[in-house]
């Protein structure tokens, strides 16, 4: 009809990125290009009136599990390690957004109130429904917890619609494509599907919390640009998780 709002797929996601995802080739550092990249897709989002939580991973400063195995330090130490990584990565992307015009708050599940906000879910929401994009850092707070977790719970307490994770490849697939060229695209699938078969689609936890309150995933190829608009446009992009009837 002519005239008629346009009303996006989604009204409030949680995007989950990872550290990889804001470096240069290679996957180690902070790269400006990636961080551009990220950050528009981003404000596309915010551009159609869609509310962002973004939740950033580490791995590109700090790998704990590489700690672990190299130097005595304890798992729980090279998680927190994880974690501050975390919040240089948001500030980071943090600054590239604002650079763009698109308001934003850092967010942070460990406190460093000279750096950055605590994360107070009240003050989260108020962020977004004044238009600001809010970049969730520390994952948790708590060691032993990924990322994905992260992303999983940040969209239960904020009442997201949906998760959208950010990968290197199109979406889920039976292996993994880049060692396996029988792996199959999963254009869509049930939590039940991803849990018992146990795809890789994030931390089977994560998807059992998305389960919980019926929270759709969407797995998609960080590096094509436009993907995230796509998705909010209501096209088929990368692979649907959710019930039967998704």
């Amino acid at each position: 009809m002519a005239g008629a709002k346009f009303e996006p797929a989604y009204r409030r996601v949680v995007l989950k990125v990872s550290g990889e995802g804001l470096a240069p080739a290679g996957g180690v550092g902070l790269g400006a290009d990636a961080l551009r990249h990220v950050a528009n897709e981003i404000c596309s989002a915010h551009d159609l009136g869609v509310e962002v939580a973004v939740v950033v991973g580490g791995g590109n400063l700090v790998r704990g599990a590489s700690f672990v195995r190299q130097c005595s330090i304890p798992e729980a130490t090279a998680h927190q390690m994880g974690m501050l990584a975390t919040v240089i990565n948001a500030l980071a992307l943090q600054e590239t957004l604002e650079s763009m015009g698109a308001s934003s708050r850092v967010l942070s599940a460990v406190h460093m109130h000279a750096v950055c906000e605590p994360y107070v879910r009240q003050d989260c929401l108020r962020h977004m429904e004044q238009g600001r994009v809010v970049v969730l850092a520390g994952g948790t707070g708590r060691p032993f917890v990924t990322t994905d977790s992260a992303a999983a719970l940040a969209a239960l307490e904020l009442d997201a619609d949906a998760v959208l994770k950010a990968t290197q490849v199109e979406g889920v697939y039976t292996a993994d494509p880049k060692v396996d060229p029988r792996a199959q695209f999963c254009a869509r699938l049930t939590y039940d599907e991803v849990i018992n078969q146990r795809l890789r689609v994030m931390d089977l936890s994560a998807v059992e919390m998305c389960q919980r309150k019926s929270v759709v995933i969407r797995v998609f190829n960080l590096h094509e640009p436009g993907n995230v608009k796509r998705i909010l446009m209501g096209e088929d992009v990368g692979t649907v998780v959710g019930e039967a009837a998704e």
